[in-house]
């Protein structure tokens, strides 16, 4: 990849080449810094996989979509450079500022942006290009549904009847792999895919793109789990897309929502069988920390639509409410006898830099934990992260999906409750919780606030947090 970029852009133009972390795939990215501007390369051994993005790339670019623009391509296929459309996705937009006007608008015009992508797209593209399934059809569908069946009805140890579920399910793929219009389908189209680059939004990683419904890519993005956009906000913003597309092309408005709500319920239950292979069996924190975020979307899709043409499902959605599923997935609430009464205990939790030192001990009882978090892999090796801190969402969503913070965590978790348990019971009234890392800033910061997160719920304490480098520098960056 070096001599490709130092080909292509000359040696002595470049000040460094960043690797970023990776997400889902093996595809490997690098932001390249040169004097006055930076630059995205990419390199993917999967070439048929790439062939596709350069089509759609050059295919959507031709028709003002917005999309990033791909400057160079390797004469091996396997390595490219794209416009770089920075750091901060629309998921990161909305966990920032919350769901205000600002950010609605941006997802209306990412919406009336989606409308063109889709709409020109159907009438254009040639889906032959595709590098993966071709269409969203019934065989697809079955796969989805198949997924939530497999990896999370299955690891969850919740009955129903194989023949009449595998019945309904053919029932339901069937239904979806037949509704008009079958147009361009994003197929992954949510927050994280959205990047916000002067105000207005950029569409990328869309070559799992396909011929499908148009109804699942607004389900995909109003239902996301972790933008929890308020039920009127799912309204205002679906209708929004509605109006856009009516001066588009002309379709049935009750048929259209009949089939939305089902594409809505095959997008969550997807969601929750990658959830489950990601979480459950991959053991990755940041996966199995959604699932609640995801029943939740559940049980709201039930009390809002129904299910009568599938009883068996709509049995299995019943029972996944009723017993208390979610739960299992929560941090637990101590019932302990013992904390019945209010704790005396005081626990102070903070952050510090190994290369400052210890934090002193202010309760004089010279107790306490100090916990090393440099086995976990540094955010603040890879570019995008050097200027945040442990409290940013880019930070978090890397050291919850990237490392393996989530174990690390459960036995800090575990050692702590010990003396939790302890002092509580005897009436101590200090303890002292350190987490220290190299500078400071990341996994420190994140390690302190997750631990103080968990004290509260659990024992209901007075907990204090500190973050002794970033406190001292008043969290500017």
């Amino acid at each position: 990849m070096q001599i490709y970029l130092e080909n292509y852009f000359g040696k002595e133009q470049i000040i460094k080449i960043d690797p970023l972390a990776k997400a889902g795939s093996d595809r490997q990215y690098y932001r390249v810094h040169l004097q006055d501007q930076t630059y995205i390369a990419c390199e993917s051994k999967n070439l048929e996989e790439n062939e596709t993005f350069f089509y759609f790339t050059s295919f959507f670019s031709s028709h003002q979509i917005p999309v990033p623009a791909l400057i160079d391509i390797h004469v091996d296929r396997s390595k490219y450079i794209l416009q770089d459309l920075g750091t901060s996705s629309l998921l990161d937009l909305i966990q920032l500022e919350g769901h205000t006007e600002s950010v609605k608008q941006i997802y209306k015009h990412a919406l009336s942006n989606l409308v063109a992508m889709q709409i020109a797209g159907g009438e254009k593209l040639d889906f032959s290009q595709c590098y993966a399934a071709s269409a969203f059809d019934k065989n697809a569908v079955l796969a989805d549904l198949n997924y939530f069946k497999y990896y999370f009805l299955d690891l969850n140890k919740i009955n129903y009847n194989k023949a009449l579920l595998n019945d309904e399910f053919e029932k339901l793929a069937a239904r979806i792999g037949s509704i008009e219009p079958q147009l361009f389908m994003f197929r992954d189209f949510q927050g994280r895919n959205i990047m916000i680059k002067e105000g207005q939004p950029f569409f990328i990683d869309y070559q799992g793109g396909m011929k499908g419904p148009l109804q699942y890519d607004i389900a995909s993005l109003l239902w996301q789990a972790k933008a929890q956009l308020p039920t009127s906000g799912k309204q205002e913003l679906y209708t929004h897309y509605k109006n856009e597309l009516k001066n588009k092309i002309s379709f049935n408005e009750t048929l259209f929502d009949s089939n939305y709500s089902l594409l809505v319920l095959i997008r969550l239950l997807q969601v929750l069988g990658a959830y489950g292979l990601r979480g459950m069996i991959e053991k990755r924190h940041h996966f199995l920390s959604s699932i609640p975020l995801g029943l939740e979307n559940v049980f709201e899709w039930r009390s809002t639509y129904s299910l009568n043409e599938f009883p068996i499902l709509e049995k299995i959605l019943v029972e996944m409410e009723s017993g208390n599923l979610k739960s299992k997935f929560q941090e637990p609430v101590s019932s302990s006898p013992n904390l019945e009464s209010i704790p005396k205990l005081k626990i102070l939790v903070q952050s510090f830099s190994f290369k400052k030192g210890l934090p002193d001990d202010e309760s004089g009882n010279g107790g306490g934990y100090v916990f090393d978090c440099r086995g976990i892999l540094n955010p603040g090796r890879f570019d995008e992260y050097k200027k945040l801190t442990g409290r940013d969402q880019p930070v978090i969503d890397f050291l919850e999906s990237e490392t393996k913070m989530g174990d690390f965590l459960k036995h800090t978790q575990n050692i702590v409750d010990i003396s939790v348990n302890d002092y509580i019971s005897r009436g101590f009234e200090n303890l002292q919780i350190s987490f220290g890392c190299t500078g400071g800033q990341h996994r420190s910061v994140y390690c302190a606030d997750a631990m103080a997160k968990y004290l509260k719920q659990k024992y209901k304490v007075e907990v204090e947090v500190r973050h002794v480098v970033q406190d001292a520098k008043n969290w500017v960056n």
